[in-house]
């Protein structure tokens, strides 16, 4: 049993494939008119999909959720003092965004 070369077995990287069901964050205080904006989407195949949905509140930071947590984020524009931080997570934890006037 001399293995004078070593076996290379390669698989495919799971971290940038696309999840069966999209995951997706409503941030504000009217969390149901925030829902129409995900009419429609997403728009890859024609096929229906299931949508995780976790809501967060108005004032509620964005920084306890892990990079790349959601596929999708739709959050009511922040307050002046709070729109650099919620830009910078938002960007962090989503890998699509969007921010809706109030």
């Amino acid at each position: 049993m001399n293995a004078s070369h070593a076996q290379l077995r390669l698989a495919p990287i799971t971290s940038g494939l696309v999840r069966s069901n999209p995951k997706v964050l409503l941030g504000g205080s009217h969390q149901p008119s925030l829902l129409r904006y995900l009419d429609g989407w997403p728009r890859r195949n024609s096929r229906s999909r299931a949508l995780l949905i976790q809501f967060a509140g108005a004032d509620e930071s964005l920084a306890r959720f892990a990079d790349d947590s959601f596929d999708l984020a739709v959050v009511q524009a922040p307050s002046a003092e709070r729109l650099e931080e919620c830009i910078r997570d938002l960007t962090r934890i989503a890998r699509q965004g969007l921010i809706t006037r109030r």
